[in-house]
């Protein structure tokens, strides 16, 4: 295979972090850049041209070089980092931190990247303790099978049918607000929400036939009942594999010794705060706000997460570590496919993060395969 680097070193830094510097050859880069070409002309659209037809030089021209040779850098070390990590067997984990020191048209790049690396770990033997504790759980199973009660059932239908006439009470009350002009629609939205009457069992749609084709195009009552049932079967079977997981790990991590450095730690808290910031933004309150309604700092809440975050952390090296042991590795082709399906969908997301997120995710999925099948 041809190699699309060079110039590769290696310095280490404390706390287990190494900095690496290298290049990407002006080939590779040219060819990449024809598939950064190639991306942003299949999704823009220009003046007399359709999606995916305009001139090269024109799409060239109106996304500009320095966009062209950024989307082209990334591509670059998304398929090109790997490599170095192979061949120099470099054991990284985490969110490694890239910087592009030279680019330019028909030029080498040159690269800084720092990553942390593997600390050190003693595993317990984790194949023996995947094989107790499926043995401990069998024996659970049998106790008490995984079943779907009748009640179970009539309580999701009572949630549809509290949401549909949740939405019915609330538009009646949209519909006769003093404030209904043109002009107004918004402000009365956000001040009357769920300023409205309270919601009666006469508001309950009726569960019949005509309902079970209106929520979800079920041939009838029965039928909805049945398609109820296999979804709570297949939440309820979802997190008792996910609670069985957690267990597995934690029965691992308990028999093993793991020094993690701080940098591993502080990563794993960032990416729960990200999911958090997230997940507020989601409900329409700012950060800011939140952290303002709870009376706390940012760092007081850092500061509770630590102990969720170390356990996280370690989980990921346990992972990686019987990955390495075992030789499991996600195939290159199913890599590519899954990331291509995540940038179609956040066409702004970072390619070398991205690939990172889909190497882990499959590796400790077969990870996970591997200890279930002890």
């Amino acid at each position: 295979m041809t190699k699309n680097y060079k110039d590769i070193k290696l310095n280490n830094l404390p706390d287990r972090e190494l900095e690496i510097i290298g290049t990407i050859t002006a080939e590779k880069m040219s060819l990449m850049r024809e598939k950064a070409l190639k991306k942003f002309k299949d999704s823009l659209e220009l003046p007399g041209f359709r999606k995916g037809n305009a001139p090269d030089s024109l799409v060239a021209q109106k996304i500009g070089e320095g966009a062209l040779l950024e989307e082209a850098a990334e591509i670059a070390l998304s398929e090109e980092y790997p490599n170095v990590l192979e061949e120099h067997k470099i054991d990284a984990i985490g969110r490694p931190e890239i910087q592009i020191t030279k680019i330019g048209v028909g030029a080498d790049m040159e690269f800084k990247v720092k990553t942390a690396l593997m600390p050190d770990v003693k595993l317990s033997d984790y194949k023996k303790v995947a094989v107790s504790l499926k043995r401990r759980e069998s024996n659970e199973e049998k106790a008490g099978a995984l079943t779907v009660g009748e009640a179970e059932v009539e309580d999701v239908i009572l949630n549809i049918r509290q949401s549909i006439a949740h939405e019915k009470v609330h538009n009646e009350h949209l519909n006769s607000s003093p404030e209904q002009s043109e002009g107004n629609k918004d402000k009365a939205k956000a001040k009357t929400a769920h300023k409205h009457r309270e919601i009666t069992d006469a508001d309950l749609p009726e569960v019949n036939d005509e309902f079970a084709k209106m929520i979800g195009g079920f041939k009838d009552v029965e039928d909805m009942k049945v398609k109820v049932r296999e979804n709570v079967a297949a939440e309820k079977a979802l997190k008792e594999k996910d609670k069985k997981r957690t267990k597995l790990l934690e029965s691992i991590m308990d028999a093993s010794t793991i020094d993690l450095p701080k940098i591993i730690i502080d990563g794993e808290m960032e990416k729960m705060l990200a999911q958090f910031k997230d997940d507020i933004a989601k409900g329409g309150v700012s950060y800011e706000d939140y952290l303002k309604h709870i009376k706390k700092t940012e760092m007081e809440v850092k500061a509770e997460w630590k102990e969720t975050a170390t356990k996280r952390a370690k989980s990921q090296v346990i992972l990686n570590t019987i990955a390495k042991e075992e030789g499991i590795t996600p195939k290159e082709e199913d890599v590519k496919k899954e990331m291509e399906n995540i940038l179609a969908n956040y066409k702004d997301a970072d390619r070398f993060r991205v690939r990172m997120y889909v190497e882990t995710f499959m590796t400790n999925e077969l990870v996970f395969q591997f200890l279930e099948k002890q």
